[in-house]
């Protein structure tokens, strides 16, 4: 893949898609393009066939989804499966209509079934049944990564998927309703901060800025309180969370994923994972924590001192999921990641006249990024520094810091 190759980055606005651009972009790679929802709607095939037509991209990147967290998986299954499913049998297809050389597919670990065996390998797929609060979803994605298969068998094609774990990161979904665990958890623990430190400009700033429906920052704070306490039980001095806390998960920061990514395209074709007995690879960094770890981490970064509750009679989901991210495999073939047992790092940030402790949570272990702080990826026998604690402190600042 030569550095002028046009590449399409299908959802680059999105969590994995914008990690990806800019690693592209870093690498030296000038010729990418990607569209908005609003310039292509890649729901409709005569759009998607028009915009092939018009912009030929030699390598795609299909990171567009439907995505979202238990409650949205619940509360609109039809939605995930159609519109997932429409994505990528259109962007699939038109890849195939129109030649292009290596298709990138990105998945998901939610493909494995509930109780698979720990940690996942690849050879776990479709060996029992899946977990039920996200089996629509599920269900396409492998529909994703098997219609990836079968043109390869048939047609000869390039085209290799990934699955990675829980992923975190800059253009992450805040929505109190509809996120993943993480950014949702960061979000919450942000606002008990706000509400339990009399902070009403801050916690009426975020919601401005992340809009929930139904409550209307113009409304004043006090009905902004009452709001979150009844709707989402974030109450003043304490906040109740989803489950027990006990389930272990493993998270992995969105770069990470994207310089995984980059790799699996310059390095890797799809005969090779044939040849393999597989057409897809796990992405993940083999360190899980509780949910109830990651919770007090995230309140200890933010610097909130209430009390942190779980309701176990909420949606429960498998107890273990960590995935075999084939690191032997990637070592062989020039990638490496260590994971040392030293970790944790602070990093003062400061903002206005105010001064505030900022926690780097990869460093910390919240995503298993358990490393020196100078990572290095090998491709094709360059060396790509890690990216900077101060990128990620910057984000969590915007995000999580009370100031904002």
């Amino acid at each position: 893949m030569n550095q002028d190759a046009k590449i399409y980055v299908a959802g680059h606005r999105g969590l994995v898609g914008s990690a990806i651009c800019r690693v592209l972009h870093e690498q030296g790679f000038h010729n990418i393009i990607g569209r908005t929802h609003a310039e292509l709607d890649l729901l409709d095939p005569v759009a998607t066939r028009d915009f092939f037509d018009s912009e030929r991209p030699e390598y795609v990147v299909l990171a567009a989804a439907l995505v979202g967290g238990i409650m949205a998986n619940s509360t609109y299954p039809a939605d995930f499966i159609y519109q997932n499913l429409q994505i990528q049998q259109n962007v699939i297809g038109e890849s195939f209509r129109h030649d292009v050389k290596k298709l990138l597919f990105l998945g998901s670990t939610c493909i494995y079934p509930r109780m698979a065996p720990q940690p996942i390998s690849e050879s776990a797929l479709l060996t029992s049944s899946l977990e039920p609060t996200n089996e629509p979803y599920a269900l396409a994605k492998i529909a994703g990564l098997k219609m990836c298969e079968a043109f390869n068998r048939q047609y000869g094609t390039n085209y290799i998927s990934v699955m990675p774990t829980n992923l975190y990161g800059p253009n992450d979904n805040f929505d109190l309703m509809n996120s993943h665990v993480l950014p949702a958890m960061v979000r919450k623990i942000h606002l008990a901060k706000c509400v339990m430190d009399g902070d009403d400009k801050a916690l009426l700033s975020d919601l401005e800025r992340h809009p929930v429906e139904g409550i209307a920052p113009s409304d004043g704070a006090e009905s902004v309180k009452n709001a979150l306490d009844k709707r989402f039980n974030i109450h003043n001095g304490s906040i109740t969370l989803w489950g027990t806390g006990e389930p272990l998960r493993e998270f992995l920061w969105s770069e990470d994923m994207a310089d995984a990514c980059v790799f699996l395209l310059h390095r890797v074709d799809a005969r090779q994972l044939a040849d393999m007995g597989t057409s897809f690879l796990n992405v993940g960094t083999g360190i899980e924590h509780t949910i109830a770890q990651v919770a007090h981490m995230v309140a200890a970064t933010v610097g909130y001192k209430g009390s942190i509750l779980f309701d176990a009679y909420l949606i429960g989901k498998p107890s273990v999921l960590l995935i075999d991210d084939m690191e032997e495999y990637m070592r062989t073939r020039g990638m490496y990641l260590p994971y040392p047992e030293g970790y944790g790092s602070r990093w003062l940030v400061a903002e206005g006249n105010e001064d505030k402790l900022v926690e780097h949570m990869r460093a910390a272990c919240v995503t298993g990024m358990r490393r020196n702080e100078r990572r290095c990826i090998e491709i094709s026998g360059g060396m790509c520094d890690g990216h900077s604690a101060q990128r990620v402190a910057e984000f969590i600042r915007r995000v999580a810091c009370a100031s904002c």
